[in-house]
């Protein structure tokens, strides 16, 4: 007796967290008919046949209804509304699984990587799968590597890997193949992976035996790391040929030299000459009775090129890389891991002059829980290093790397990337658009203005979308370009990969905007826009710029309004945080989410970190109930602001109403310096607003904004907007198909908005404000 079937209607399901992940959901009732469990892979027959990976539907739900994303409606060739039938599929490993993609995310992504993306999905012959990992129902075993792929993914793809759909080639079984870490994945007509059971020559030739499935492929992430150099973004790497076994790679795509890494210059040099050294002058070092340890540690941001440079140097020295993505390493079994090592240590030191190049390194090391991998990783680094040959590890998280790895006889050197400013932006958008066709008025200056953060991938990601939109513009014409209204567009979805983690939306409003407010805002340019933009200038006369602001004021005058205005101006990430948000009953936490926001406002340089409600978050030390954690959230803060570590391009501007709750710490020089007063606004100011606020409204000739602003004491800004608002809604009410708000209209919002502001609160803060100077 074959297994059950129930016959539902597909209805398109548009909830974030399902999407595009291989996700149906069910009523409980369907999962019990069927004999499913959450997580249990699903057949699926509509048009076609597929299969997914069940989850329960709320149990309001409708008991007929199949809920699926648009992904999932399109395999099965139905729309919303269709007919699916349903039955339980057995789960089965998938064997293989061979996929095709765009040019561009096919040279980036490697199948290690893409492995980690599908990881926990089903898929069919024919389907079309997204990189979004399966993040539902992962399993505790899973949930760290499904981190570590959509880490990976941001950096090497960039913004748009969230979009990117692929298609299945060739699966085996053909349909409802589970993929898992012993599946081994690849590239149609490219590389692919091995499974991670048994020896390396076991899986070789496993892989070669397989039908189809051509002949081994190195599992090197090296070759993928396009996206990480700056000026080395070849469209061809996707069609690269390689030869060799384990991790010993021969490439015969176009490595980038050092000429064509911009900002990168002073690092190759400093490796070139320690490799050089290594390798072909030793008996200089003989005679000087000294040797050389060739350990290097590289950090700097994602994205910024460290593999890149890595590979520069040594086809430069004349040293072949053999190259381990640390991830992949530390996703196997403790026996597996080390016996990959082992391996790939044998191979390095028998291959003449070579580096190991190990990336993202603090996967195998971490520092919070080093295990027994990491102990055979230190020996097997130790071994290389004795014998003669380099290891170059890179890192963005070298907190996040255990402190032994740095030893004299491992890690001795550390090399820093930098995040690029933005005349290495220009230069590197220079190299990236030699091969653009570029319209005349496309002005590469005002695009490395625009990029605040961004490093090599990111610019290479936003080269890409310009010339995307530039093609879906000129499909029909035979030369093509690239205009600067095509970069502008991209800028709109192609954000820095540091700021990949923020959902912060920011309105398209500048100073300008803002309604009187000359002084306050005067105050915020030389404060806050200058430090961010004209940093050269600072250190031409020798001072440093200010750290921080505090705007205080009665609310609704605007404090939180004239942050989102300088944010506005384009020439700074922005990262908002309410003073609560960071908070937390867990010992630690507090402080670990500060210092977590200060390091990415660093890797995101230049940058404006806003904290409002900041008396929330900071209040005098000493008076709270909490236990403690307000005083040591405010010892972070100070830390962060004023610590060992510079805050480079980084301008902190906080906002209250209660200045006076706020820990005098954090208020003296070096810290929030400027305290700057947002005052309610007096009639000019009101009429100011209020001509800012009816901008886009058509008033009748009747509307005297002068006089209505002179009437409205008492009024903050955000109750002369409201106005505004309410008398365009009474005009609504009158008639829907009114087309001008009149003086009536007006006087009928004049009685349901009454004044906010509060006489002793202003009085209370003006003679703060005075008492300050």
């Amino acid at each position: 007796m074959g297994e059950p079937e129930l016959t539902l209607t597909a209805s398109l399901r548009a909830a974030a967290l399902d999407a595009r992940r291989g996700i149906v959901r069910l009523h409980p009732e369907v999962l019990t008919a069927l004999g499913l469990r959450p997580g249990d892979p699903v057949r699926l027959t509509g048009r076609r046949v597929t299969a997914g990976i069940v989850a329960p539907a709320e149990s309001t739900a409708s008991s007929a209804l199949l809920h699926a994303d648009d992904l999932m409606l399109g395999n099965l060739g139905v729309r919303d509304g269709g007919q699916v039938r349903v039955s339980a599929a057995p789960t089965v490993a998938a064997a293989r699984v061979l996929l095709a993609g765009p040019a561009e995310v096919v040279a980036v992504v490697s199948p290690e990587m893409l492995r980690l993306a599908l990881l926990g999905k089903v898929v069919t012959t024919g389907d079309d799968v997204s990189l979004l990992p399966q993040d539902v129902l992962p399993d505790a075993a899973t949930r760290s590597l499904v981190e570590v792929a959509r880490r990976s993914l941001s950096t090497r793809v960039g913004y748009a890997w969230t979009s990117t759909l692929l298609r299945v080639v060739a699966a085996e079984p053909e349909v409802g193949a589970l993929v898992t870490m012993d599946t081994t994945v690849g590239w149609e007509h490219g590389a692919r992976t091995h499974g991670v059971a048994g020896s390396l020559a076991g899986r070789a030739a496993s892989l070669a035996g397989a039908g189809g499935m051509g002949s081994p492929s190195p599992t090197d992430t090296s070759r993928f790391d396009t996206a990480g150099r700056a000026g080395d973004i070849d469209a061809d790497a996707a069609s690269a040929g390689w030869s060799g076994s384990g991790s010993t790679v021969e490439a015969t795509e176009h490595v980038a030299s050092v000429d064509e890494l911009p900002g990168l210059r002073s690092q190759a040099e400093e490796l070139t000459e320690l490799l050089d050294l290594g390798f072909h002058h030793r008996e200089v070092l003989g005679r000087l009775s000294t040797t050389v340890a060739l350990g290097v540690l590289v950090s700097g941001p994602a994205g910024s090129g460290k593999s890149a440079l890595v590979r520069a140097v040594a086809a430069q020295v004349g040293a072949r890389v053999h190259a381990l993505w640390a991830p992949e390493i530390a996703a196997l079994s403790n026996s597996s891991a080390a016996a990959r090592l082992r391996a790939t240590t044998a191979e390095v030191i028998a291959d003449g002059p070579a580096v190991l190049l190990v990336t993202d390194v603090e996967a195998l090391a971490p520092a919070d829980t080093p295990g027994p991998v990491a102990t055979v990783f230190r020996q097997c680094l130790a071994q290389i290093v004795q014998a003669g040959a380099a290891v170059v590890c890179t890192t963005s998280r070298p907190e996040a790397l255990d402190p032994a790895m740095r030893a004299p006889d491992l890690l001795s050197l550390r090399i820093d990337v930098p995040l690029p400013d933005a005349a290495l932006r220009r230069e590197q958008l220079t190299v990236l658009t030699r091969p653009v066709p570029l319209a005349d008025d496309v002005r590469l200056d005002e695009v490395a203005g625009r990029t605040p953060g961004f490093v090599a991938a990111d610019l290479a990601a936003l080269v890409r979308e310009a010339g995307i939109r530039a093609a879906l513009r000129q499909k029909s014409d035979e030369n093509p370009t690239v205009r600067m209204a095509d970069f502008t567009a991209a800028l709109e979805v192609v954000r820095p990969t540091s700021m990949a983690a923020s959902t912060l939306e920011l309105a398209r409003v500048t100073l300008d905007d803002v309604g009187d407010l000359v002084e306050v805002k005067q105050q915020l340019t030389e404060s806050v826009l200058w430090p961010l933009t004209y940093p050269d200038t600072f250190a031409r006369l020798g001072v440093q710029p200010p750290r921080g602001v505090l705007l205080y004021g009665p609310p609704g005058c605007g404090k939180t309004y004239l942050v989102t205005a300088l944010a506005g101006s384009g020439r700074a990430n922005v990262l908002s945080v309410k003073g609560a948000e960071l908070l937390s009953k867990w010992v630690g936490e507090s402080e670990r989410a500060v210092r977590e926001l200060f390091r990415r406002a660093r890797e995101a340089a230049p940058t404006l970190v806003f904290l409002d409600e900041l008396d929330a978050l900071a209040p005098v030390r000493g008076q709270a109930t909490d236990g403690g954690t307000t005083d040591r959230v405010v010892a972070a803060l100070l830390t962060e602001l004023d610590g060992v570590e510079a805050l480079r391009n980084v301008v902190v501007v906080g906002a209250t109403n209660r200045p006076d709750l706020i820990d005098p710490a954090l208020l003296r020089p070096g810290r929030l310096e400027r305290l700057v007063y947002v005052p309610p606004p007096d009639a000019e100011a009101r009429a100011a607003i209020l001509r800012a606020a009816a901008r886009n409204v058509p008033l009748a000739e009747d509307v005297d904004l002068g006089a209505l602003g002179a009437d409205l004491d008492g009024f903050s800004a955000a109750d002369c907007a409201a106005l505004v608002r309410e008398a365009a809604l009474a005009a609504m009410r009158e008639s829907l198909t009114a087309a001008t708000v009149t003086a009536a209209h007006v006087e009928t919002a004049r009685a349901r908005v009454r004044p906010s502001l509060d006489p002793a609160q202003v009085a209370w803060l003006a003679a703060y404000a005075e008492q300050r100077g």
